[in-house]
């Protein structure tokens, strides 16, 4: 059947054979069970990848080469993790269970798709994290809240979609090292709600079948309020016997009717949404309660640390929205139960191209924890702006909190070499629909690829990341491989200098997040986030401010609280800063202001120039599509700069030192 889709980074066309065909002439298996889902899975990938890269028609017979799959207890393979191995023609992938197996043949699959030899290769992978996660903020009527690619393809019209497009996306995350997925968005109350009820559990049954078939558990988002619903207890307080008899009795139906459930998402107490402090509850009496209930059958309750009060008067200069987050959840460290994993956002406020990582990170010592990121470019690009996001998360991971001594990376506290937890990792906000490409800009799907990798091995650089994207999706090519490179890596710095340097974030249009706003912002009647004046800019967050730089470990506290060590990089974010405030480069704040925007326009006419030189080397609909975004994106990029420098302008009274013109 011909997919009406494309296949990304698994679409398996000629390549050249650098001497790897003899190693998928033949497979065969030691020590796993052919009849085993995720290994026929396995099986099914090598003769699909060998018959479309190398021309090979794979026989399932032993033999002195070829590919053996092979069962191991080796200690230096963990659980999920694999080895490979090749010696005289024989290439072997070892795993101790059917995950790794699977990770192992898609990683010598993943080479030959590079064209990189597999001779002589030793190496073992064991996964980073114990939890890879993408969660779908998709609707039921198939809408995508901050979708940029289309609609939903796990729902249409109120109804489950399971088809062709849902393996091929188990299949894809899969290759990649992801082992768990949220399928509907965790903020819209009825597709948290209905999904639990009989009337969709055949459908979502075949769909946590197919994920367990590549070895991804399946979650849910969950309401916190569906008692109320769902025609049971017109309360939701967790601590009232009737609320957790009718979860209990809920439970037992949904994971009898969804037997690959791996447990729940839950918002709660956030944007308007019930939660345990709509009835004088703790954030740990809610998780617990669902917890609870749900350990019986080995599930798991991922709890969003999104807890704020969204209509904070934010005119007030003690309010301080990023002091939420650890505000509501430090006081209870310790109190959660061992199935509960509380998910924090990389930052304090709302994926912002740079902000400082939470103080959550590192500051919840007894608590299970989980890292949460967007690969969805919400406020980044809607993936019309080319935004390549893993650099910034490769920053967060490599973050020193110095909550222990010689551990203290987000890293290290996310994996549980810190604390020593096993329910804990990573996940990332998904930026995939139903269009045909996936994510709409095609360069967006670097960061659809580039997340799972890293989730999976943290240690790749950025570089490496985005190259093996390059090769297995669009060229192995050295010159178009150089230029896509060139248009990536830098590319996460030119939206910033064109947007909103130095931390101080948001300026977007309100609700729609795309283009510039300058005094945008969500609950209009409370004020702007930049706090600027005719003096400066920037939110005073030291301790003579909101005292939002007290919540970190030393010495990051006494670094961000002073604006001579506080990075430059998030000076705004820590500091009302004035207009004149010399910069190390010599610059105003102003003037570096004005200069970035023009830089940043600059840097994207560069972008476009690089992307036109590949006209005729790739694939001719990729590179319309990408072309026709970059042109949205200069537009967009003019559209920030003049307003931000105006805007800017007239608040300073300060004049641009080059003379050029301030609209």
């Amino acid at each position: 059947m011909k997919r009406e889709w494309t296949q990304l980074w698994l679409k398996y066309e000629e390549k050249k054979n650098c001497g790897n065909g003899i190693y998928f002439e033949r497979l065969w298996i030691e020590g796993f069970e052919l009849a085993h889902p995720i290994v026929s899975n396995a099986v099914k990938e090598v003769k699909m990848g060998a018959a479309g890269m190398l021309g090979l028609q794979v026989q399932e017979e032993q033999g002195t080469t070829g590919l053996c799959l092979r069962r191991t207890d080796k200690n230096t393979i963990c659980a999920e993790g694999y080895a490979l191995t090749e010696q005289d023609g024989c290439l072997t992938v070892e795993a101790r269970d059917e995950k790794g197996l699977l990770y192992g043949v898609f990683h010598a699959l993943r080479m030959v798709a590079m064209e990189k030899s597999l001779s002589g290769i030793r190496l073992v992978e064991n996964p980073d994290n114990p939890l890879r996660m993408y969660n779908h903020w998709d609707n039921m009527d198939g809408s995508i809240e901050r979708g940029y690619s289309g609609k939903s393809f796990f729902f249409e019209n109120n109804q489950v979609v399971v088809d062709e497009r849902t393996v091929d996306y188990a299949r894809m995350v899969a290759s990649v090292g992801i082992n768990g997925m949220v399928i509907n968005n965790v903020n819209v109350k009825n597709c948290a709600t209905w999904l639990i009820t009989d009337k969709y559990f055949d459908e979502v049954a075949k769909v946590a079948d197919i994920f367990a078939g590549y070895g991804i558990k399946f979650f849910l988002s969950l309401n916190f309020a569906a008692p109320m619903e769902l025609d049971g207890p017109q309360s939701a307080d967790p601590l009232d016997p009737e609320v957790q008899s009718w979860w209990e009795l809920k439970m037992e139906e949904v994971f009898d009717a969804i037997p690959n459930l791996g447990g729940f998402l839950v918002k709660a107490d956030s944007e308007g949404r019930p939660g345990p402090f709509t009835y004088g509850r703790t954030q740990a009496d809610g998780a617990n309660m669902l917890a609870d209930i749900v350990k019986p059958y080995g599930g798991i309750i991922i709890w969003r640390c999104f807890v704020y009060n969204c209509t904070q008067d934010w005119r007030d200069y003690k309010t301080d929205r990023a002091r939420a987050g650890y505000d509501n959840f430090i006081q209870m460290d310790g109190d959660y139960h061992d199935n509960v994993i509380l998910q924090i956002k990389n930052g304090p406020m709302d994926f912002q191209i740079r902000e400082p990582i939470s103080p959550l990170l590192g500051g919840l010592m007894k608590t299970n924890q989980m890292l949460e990121v967007q690969v969805a470019q919400e406020y980044t690009g809607h993936q019309i702006d080319v935004c390549y996001l893993i650099p910034m998360f490769k920053e967060i991971l490599d973050f020193q909190t110095y909550c222990v001594e010689g551990k203290g990376t987000v890293a290290d506290v996310i994996s549980g070499r810190t604390f020593g937890n096993r329910n804990c990792g990573i996940a990332a906000v998904c930026n995939t629909g139903n269009d045909t490409n996936w994510t709409g800009n095609d360069l967006a799907a670097a960061n659809f690829y580039g997340f799972a990798r890293l989730a999976f091995n943290t240690g790749l650089s950025a570089e490496e990341i985005a190259e093996e994207w390059i090769r297995m999706s669009i060229s192995c090519e050295q010159e178009v491989i150089d230029t896509i490179l060139g248009i990536l890596l830098p590319s996460r710095e030119i939206y910033e200098n064109y947007t909103t340097p130095m931390g101080i974030g948001w300026m977007v249009t309100p609700h729609e997040h795309y283009g510039c706003s300058v005094d945008g912002y969500e609950y209009s009647r409370w004020g702007t986030y930049h706090r600027a004046d005719h003096l400066g800019m920037g939110v005073d967050r030291t301790d003579k401010g909101t005292g939002y730089a007290q919540q970190y470990h030393e010495p990051n506290a006494s670094m961000y609280n002073d604006m001579n060590t506080c990075p430059e990089e998030l000076l705004l974010f820590f500091h009302h800063v004035p207009y004149t405030w010399k910069l190390k480069s010599g610059k105003t704040l102003i003037q570096h202001w004005y200069d970035s925007h023009f830089l940043g326009v600059e840097q994207v006419e560069e972008m476009i120039k690089a992307w036109e030189s590949l006209e005729g080397k790739i694939d001719g609909g990729v590179y319309a599509t990408v072309r026709g975004r970059f042109d949205r994106q200069l537009h967009n990029a003019k559209e920030w700069r003049d307003q931000v420098n105006s805007y800017f302008y007239r608040k300073s009274g300060i004049a641009d030192e080059q003379g050029r013109r301030i609209y």
